[in-house]
């Protein structure tokens, strides 16, 4: 991977032309709409999802915390994705609605990398909550009589320990590429945030070749979380058509129905958006595409959760009790 990011690094500059390029300290994010008429309606709109997003992955959270019924390792995991799905939007949509209200659209050269890499951060620690999930719910599956010995305490943060190494690793490789790069053909993104393969493109006259890598890096860091969830998930399958009652199957399907639902959510709009903006999309209509993975996934999972979940709903309403 290093070497990818070296050759990318090396072949940018020799494609930059002198006198097209510009020496920038700011960036004008263009946003998802210009039309004067649209922008009420677009703050109202992210606002109240940002609020949604943000009450209610606080709701799981204090409910995970407030009954010890729930102090098990699939709460755990599920506590620290709904505080990585808060931070997770609170990258993006609060800048957004700032810039909306104060009609600005700058972000500097140091705010834009530094949002690059928080995003990046917290959407690779997603993935790999999902995947250490998707593994809690293999050993609880496949193997329950040995559940509580295998996910101890120790290996739970260990898991999530490592998840949070890993994804400051993938931002930092993500980072180093866009740092290298000074000199850029424009400095307005089609975009609401500061998306890294948009930089690389303004960055390099060879789009072709900033997005390859860019891909590529992008698929090294997403294909080891897609492989652990798709094994698990076989294992766990394979483990429920041995049940031999259909009940049975039914039980063992349902504890992690809510998961296998938040996974196709997350990984389904991502890719499509990943691979639509490369083929078809315009930037612009990609931009408007990645809110669905970006803001509406986040603000859902808390639902998707609390809605098929018996516990976390019997812990919201002694925690709404206590609260009135």
């Amino acid at each position: 991977m290093l070497i990818i990011i070296c050759l990318m690094i090396w072949m940018c500059p020799s494609n930059i032309e002198p006198q097209n390029v510009t020496r920038v300290s700011e960036f004008h994010l263009m946003g998802l709409s210009e039309d004067p008429d649209l922008q009420p309606i677009l703050f109202g709109l992210f606002l109240s999802m940002y609020m949604v997003t943000v009450l209610g992955n606080l709701l799981i959270i204090l409910a995970v915390s407030s009954d010890s019924h729930l102090h098990t390792p699939m709460y755990f995991f599920l506590s620290n994705l709904s505080l990585t799905d808060i931070s997770f939007t609170s990258t993006t949509v609060p800048k957004m609605i700032v810039d909306i209200q104060t009609h600005s659209r700058v972000i500097s050269y140091a705010g834009c990398l530094t949002q690059m890499s928080l995003f990046m951060l917290f959407g690779c620690l997603d993935s790999l909550l999902l995947t250490v999930m998707a593994y809690d719910r293999f050993v609880a599956i496949c193997h329950p009589l040995h559940y509580q010995v295998i996910m101890h305490p120790c290996l739970c943060g260990f898991l999530v320990l490592l998840s949070v190494l890993i994804s400051l690793l993938v931002s930092q490789l993500h980072n180093s590429m866009v740092l290298q790069l000074t000199y850029f053909k424009n400095v307005k993104i089609s975009h609401f945030f500061c998306d890294p393969s948009q930089l690389l493109n303004l960055a390099c006259s060879d789009t072709f070749t900033s997005n390859i890598v860019m891909y590529f890096v992008g698929a090294i860091s997403g294909f080891l979380p897609i492989s652990g969830i798709f094994f698990s998930y076989y294992k766990i399958v394979s483990s429920i058509l041995r049940v031999p009652s259909s009940g049975g199957k039914y039980k063992a399907f349902s504890t992690c129905g809510s998961h296998l639902l938040v996974v196709c959510l997350f990984y389904g709009t991502g890719l499509g958006v990943y691979l639509s903006s490369a083929v078809s999309l315009s930037p612009r209509k990609g931009a408007v595409a990645s809110v669905v993975y970006t803001v509406v996934t986040p603000m859902l999972n808390p639902f998707i959760y609390s809605l098929r979940n018996k516990d976390i709903k019997r812990a919201m309403w002694k925690l709404f009790r206590k609260i009135v």
